[in-house]
C-alpha cells in the first residue's frame, strides 16, 4: 500500500501532469501537421516536379512474385516525414521565439520605485516643515 501512495504522489506531481498533457497536445499538433503537409503543402510541390505523388516514389529492389510481395526503397516517403519534421520544426521555433519576446518584455519592464521606509517619510515630513 505504501508503493501505491507513493506512486500516487509522484503521478500527481505538477511536472508528470504537465508533461501528459503536452504529449496529448502534441500528438493532436502532429495530426494537424500531418494534414498540412499532405494536403496542402505537398500537392504543390508534386505538380511543380511533374504531378509526382512522393509518397509513391520508391527503388524496386525485387518485384513482387506469387510468393512474396515486392521489395522496394520508399524513399519518398522518407521525403514526406522529412518536410513533416521540418514543418514541425519551425512552428516549434515560432512558438519558442515568441515566449522568449514575451520573458523579454516583461524583463524589460521597470520596476515600480520602492515604497519610501517610515524613516524616510518622516525625514521628508521634517525638511518640508524646515522649509516653512
Amino acid at each position: 500500500m505504501k508503493i501505491l501512495k507513493e506512486f500516487k504522489v509522484f503521478a500527481m506531481k505538477g511536472n508528470v501532469v504537465d508533461m501528459a498533457v503536452g504529449i496529448i497536445i502534441g500528438v493532436a499538433f502532429g495530426k494537424i501537421v500531418s494534414s498540412v503537409v499532405n494536403d496542402i503543402i505537398m500537392p504543390p510541390i508534386g505538380l511543380l516536379v511533374g504531378g509526382v505523388d512522393f509518397k509513391d516514389l520508391s527503388i524496386v529492389l525485387k518485384e513482387a512474385s506469387e510468393e512474396a510481395a515486392a521489395i522496394t526503397i520508399n524513399y519518398g516517403n522518407f521525403i514526406q516525414v522529412i518536410f513533416d519534421f521540418l514543418i514541425v520544426a519551425f512552428a516549434v521555433f515560432m512558438l519558442i521565439k515568441a515566449i522568449n519576446a514575451t520573458k523579454k518584455k516583461k524583463e524589460e519592464a521597470p520596476a515600480p520605485p520602492p515604497a519610501p521606509s517610515k524613516q524616510e517619510e518622516l525625514l521628508t515630513e521634517i525638511r518640508d516643515l524646515l522649509k516653512k
